[in-house]
């Protein structure tokens, strides 16, 4: 009997821990996307389906527990070998509900991995062991360039804007994360691998990689920085200044003109 209760806290305290969870801020990262809305609705979605299946199930396994609790039995177990019928209504109605998700979300990952910006990549961004290496176009706009901008794990980008990433890896497999844009794509290499989003509020949030991709994997993070595309132009004037301070024969070209 007391192990039955025992086991009915397990589902009792998981729901409660859901459900306050967000009174708590220690729910899904503040959203600042254009699509995360569409992901965070199917996200919930999914969880308040699975969670009824989870209540449901857990419900019935507290039930057997109790109801045939050995100390209370009268006498012998019974057997029963099956039954056709439950077994393929337990089979069929799972299917219609993957088919039916499958379905339901093809919009949204539509959205998000099929329908690309028609415009040229604002940046490359390259996983490698163990930081994102960053690489923005010169002052020419064209990116692959001999002044190309180049940088280490701090992200930069305006704010009510499409931003389109060329994605790739120089080593081992990555997986580039925002969580606060929702975007998680992994960094396969020998591929180049576009990524878009619009971010709507400025702000600092993180970039981390979401593959465990060798000893220094909890290193491997950066900083996103939106902001006003005015702030966003002023800092790529800035970094283009210090890249070009660093390199003695453009600095003694752009002096000799």
């Amino acid at each position: 009997m007391f192990s039955s209760f025992l086991f009915l806290a397990v589902p009792v305290l998981g729901v409660a821990t859901f459900a306050i969870a967000p009174a708590f801020n220690i729910w899904l990262p503040k959203d600042v996307s254009s699509h995360g809305a569409t992901i965070d609705s199917l996200f919930m979605f999914i969880l308040i389906l699975t969670g009824i299946v989870f209540v449901i199930t857990e419900g019935l396994l507290f039930w057997f527990l109790w109801k045939y609790d050995a100390a209370k039995a009268t006498g012998p177990a019974t057997y029963v070998h099956g039954n056709h019928t439950l077994e393929v209504m337990w089979t069929l109605i799972p299917a219609g509900i993957l088919l039916f998700l499958a379905i339901y979300q093809m919009n949204t990952w539509a959205n998000v991995k099929m329908r690309r910006p028609a415009m040229a990549p604002t940046l490359e961004v390259v996983g490698r062991q163990f930081e994102w290496r960053l690489r923005y176009p010169g002052r020419d706009g064209t990116l692959g360039t001999p002044d190309d901008l180049f940088l280490v794990n701090d992200l930069h980008v305006p704010v009510d804007e499409d931003i389109l990433i060329q994605l790739k890896s120089m080593d081992v497999l990555h997986s580039f994360f925002l969580p606060n844009l929702r975007v998680k794509q992994d960094a396969v290499p020998g591929m180049k691998i576009p990524v878009w989003f619009k971010a709507t509020q400025t702000g600092q949030f993180d970039i981390v990689c979401a593959e465990l991709c060798g000893w220094g994997h909890y290193k491997m993070a950066g900083q996103i920085t939106i902001e006003s595309r005015k702030d966003f132009n002023a800092w790529l004037e800035s970094m283009y200044a210090k890249q070009e301070a660093t390199q003695p024969e453009q600095a003694a070209v752009a002096l000799a003109q």
